[in-house]
């Protein structure tokens, strides 16, 4: 059987999301809303249990974190600090036939013959007006010099747009073009000059619009949780290395939102971000820095741990989460950016990419992957600029690292004094800070550091719910055969959830409904799970085709009482149920008593 396209597979996934209620079109009544969508009743499930279980192993499972949650909206001077209301923008291009918009950074390279017109005037104006003429140049680029009259063509129908019924073009010249991005892929037709496009949604506080009202919705939670650091150290009596998480709502207005949710204007955010000693203060504290060795999880934390360490242990736990949800590690790309890719503040950066249907493909013709998560070495970046623009100390008092300090011999002091020094300054002089300004503070932060005080370093793991439920509906999507009632073999759709976070846990049918004891019965059962997980109950249709239903919505376990089970075919099956497996169709007795017990270990 041939391998179906690419853009049918996906076209399948989104009619299957909106058949069985995973997720709908934002205001689709009205014709929607680019970029924004809404959770069905499984979608809503299936977002939830990733949540909770990121949340769970993050900071239930851990000592060493604790959760927050903040204002959507939060102090204007917050996106300053962060660089976010001058630095955050994509560059925005506009195709000059179709008005659509792009991000001129997600172009694709083209080559081909560019046709050059400088203008053109009606060839038939309407009887009574003057010649209508433009001499505004445009150009079109195909991809053999033979198809020049589909590129006529579509200038043509640009300079109808201009007002010229009947246009005639002027000046026509060919150029053969290599790797230019001013082209439209769809249609050929020249682009804009890119302009830059701040992504944040703009509002205001208060009933007046001015200037000093100004406010913007979120684009991430990250800020949120720098800008309560010293407030969550203190109550939670954390010492750094810890680490705050939170999930929440971020906002920004795309150019171009596509590949369905993949890139929307609104979505969530789960977040870590783990605070760390600057390897300066490891150095002093247990004689030296660790480094990571060769490949794989480099196991539990040591004291002696510096960036690279704690930045390589974040990556392997992440990766290891989506492992435990059911994503294979096939399916992933660890990403390490290059230098020349990173952000100014940081040090290291490991894009966890998944293979989706719609991702580019590679020199080898193997699916290249999208973001699913970032995990950032990010320096002491952002604490460091929320304490200069704030005004307020981000700095925190290490005990350990004043003791061991007043240990190490004068050398060792001033190495790791003038380390520390010229990171700070480095950091100072690339804030815009005049020179011997930088120079004076940097010097008293190196002085404080002698007296255990430092701006700590932070590990920033950041992974998209809703990109990480479309990796999982994506993995999960698969069509095979299964016997019907008859035992014909039929198509399949079945989702193959991790039982972890499937959005239906079990499914409980009675054999038929119109028995009372087995609906009785079922319905003792279904009250007996219910509190312990997600349980759907189905009484309607045949029950191969509840099922299929099921198998449809990615529900692992099926539970169907039949007559075994009040007894009439003997007491030894009495009170005992028939547990359907998902994937593999086998059919088990399970006693009512050890039901709860077995699919709570199932789906644990």
């Amino acid at each position: 059987m041939a391998e179906p396209k690419i853009n049918d597979l996906m076209e399948r996934i989104v009619s299957l999301c909106k058949r069985k209620g995973l997720i709908f079109q934002s205001s689709e009544i009205y014709g929607g809303i680019n970029g924004f969508w809404d959770y069905g009743p499984l979608g809503a499930e299936l977002k939830r249990n990733v949540k909770d279980y990121w949340w769970r192993i993050m900071t239930r499972l851990r000592d060493d974190v604790v959760g927050l949650e903040a204002t959507i909206i939060m102090h204007p001077k917050i996106w300053e600090a962060s660089g976010h209301t001058t630095t955050f923008a994509d560059p925005m291009v506009d195709c000059l036939l179709t008005k659509k918009r792009y991000r001129a950074d997600q172009i694709d390279a083209q080559s081909g013959v560019a046709y050059h017109f400088s203008g053109a005037e009606d060839h038939a104006p309407l009887s009574g007006e003057k010649l209508k003429t433009s001499g505004e140049a445009y150009s079109v680029l195909v991809s053999e010099i033979k198809q020049g009259e589909h590129a006529r063509k579509v200038a043509r129908e640009f300079y109808k747009q201009r007002g010229l019924s009947d246009p005639r073009l002027l000046g026509e010249r060919t150029e053969t073009v290599q790797n230019s991005t001013r082209y439209n892929p769809e249609n050929g037709s020249l682009l804009t000059e890119p302009r830059l496009f701040n992504l944040m949604f703009k509002t205001y506080v208060g009933p007046v619009e001015s200037a000093e009202n100004v406010a913007y919705l979120r684009p991430e939670t990250a800020q949120a949780i720098f800008a309560q650091f010293k407030n969550v150290a203190e109550v939670s009596r954390q010492k750094v290395p810890f680490g705050i998480c939170q999930i929440g709502k971020a906002f920004r207005n795309e150019i171009n939102p596509r590949n369905f949710t993949f890139r929307s204007r609104e979505f969530e955010q789960m977040e870590l971000e783990f605070f760390i000693r600057p390897d300066e203060a490891i150095e002093a504290i247990a004689g030296s820095v660790a480094k990571p060795e060769g490949t794989g999880h480099p196991g539990q934390p040591q004291s002696n741990w510096g960036w690279q360490m704690w930045h390589k242990y974040w990556v392997e736990e992440r990766l290891a989460f989506y492992e435990e949800i059911g994503l294979p590690r096939t399916s992933l790309v660890e990403y390490w950016q290059k230098p020349e890719e990173l952000a100014h503040y940081a040090r290291a950066t490991v894009d966890i990419l998944y293979k989706f249907p719609f991702s580019k493909r590679d020199e080898k013709g193997e699916l290249a992957g999208e973001e699913l998560e970032g995990v950032a070495a990010r320096s002491d970046f952002d604490l460091s600029q929320h304490q200069r623009f704030s005004g307020k100390a981000m700095t925190i008092f290490d005990d350990e690292l004043k003791a061991a300090w007043a240990k190490m011999d004068d050398i060792k002091k001033m190495a790791l004094t003038t380390r520390y020094f010229q990171n700070r300054r480095d950091y100072l002089v690339k804030a815009n800070v005049p020179p011997a300004q930088a120079e004076q503070q940097a010097h008293e932060e190196a002085a404080a550091l002698a007296n255990g005080m430092y701006v700590p370093h932070v590990i920033e793991p950041s992974a998209g719910v809703d990109r990480l439920a479309l990796a999982l509906i994506c993995n999960a999507y698969c069509e095979d055969e299964a016997p019907d009632e008859k035992g014909k073999l039929e198509k399949r759709v079945v989702m193959r959830f991790s039982p972890r976070i499937a959005p239906i846990k079990v499914a409980v049918f009675p054999l038929l409904k119109n028995r009372p004891e087995l609906v009785a019965k079922a319905l003792q059962v279904r009250d007996l799970l219910r509190p312990l997980m997600t349980v759907y109950y189905d009484d309607g249709g045949a029950i191969g085709r509840r099922y299929r239903r099921q198998d449809e919505a990615g529900t692992p376990y099926g539970v169907t009482i039949d007559f075994d089970t009040l007894g009439e075919q003997g007491e030894g099956l009495k009170d005992t149920v028939t547990l359907r497996d998902r994937d593999t169709m086998k059919q088990t007795r399970v006693k009512i008593e050890e039901l709860p017990a077995l699919l709570q270990e199932k789906i644990r």
